[in-house]
């Protein structure tokens, strides 16, 4: 697929079917994400995967459970596939996905998150390469601040001065695709001078 159309046409989804994403593509999904752009290309990021819904959902409850509704933005994200926003009663901030990456960067790196961020890009467009779905998920850093979650990293091999910034979930969707959303106008401006920047036609 042509890669402006692969960007338009992933959705991120929150209903997963019960199968479990091929060790093989898994594989190909954490490479994408290994070769995504890094902060003077320092390679400082690394990835955890979490096979099986059992784990996932375990990690999954710990990162609902600090969620901060006075920080939202706004109280709506989808009625096809709602979020912790949408339906307080969601007890996963993982929505069931059968795979879960969790990508971790060095704690005191000024670019953790960003670099975290474009790892993150690069596995969900592949994902959707392949014909997984996916939805990326923050709280990374909050999800593991507790003693069975630092226990666990301990037990994963992270090293201590690591810090979790996003999770990308993997799996393939329940049900339809979500319908696509316009764009909103006047996001792109092109500016040609110090004086204005006109709004860019798309």
């Amino acid at each position: 697929m042509e890669l402006l159309e692969l960007m338009k046409t992933r959705h991120s989804i929150r209903r997963y079917q019960d199968r479990q994403v091929p060790e093989s593509e898994l594989r190909t999904i954490l490479e994408a994400g290994l070769y995504a752009p890094n902060a003077g290309g320092g390679q400082r990021s690394m990835v955890v995967a979490l096979r099986g819904r059992e784990l996932s959902d375990r990690v999954g409850r710990w990162n609902a459970a600090c969620m901060d509704r006075t920080h939202l933005a706004g109280s709506y994200v989808s009625a096809e596939q709602p979020s912790l926003i949408d339906d307080p009663t969601i007890r996963s901030g993982f929505y069931g996905a059968p795979t879960v990456v969790a990508v971790f960067g060095q704690q005191d790196f000024l670019y953790r998150v960003p670099d975290s961020f474009c790892a993150a890009e690069n596995m969900v467009l592949m994902a959707e390469n392949l014909g997984i779905s996916s939805c990326i998920v923050v709280r990374g850093e909050e999800t593991f601040a507790n003693p069975e979650g630092e226990k666990l990293l301990r037990r994963w091999g992270v090293p201590e001065n690591y810090l979790c910034s996003v999770f990308v979930l993997l799996g393939y969707r329940e049900g339809p695709a979500p319908k696509p959303k316009q764009r909103r106008p006047g996001r792109a401006l092109v500016a040609e001078g110090m004086e204005t920047a006109a709004p860019m036609e798309m």
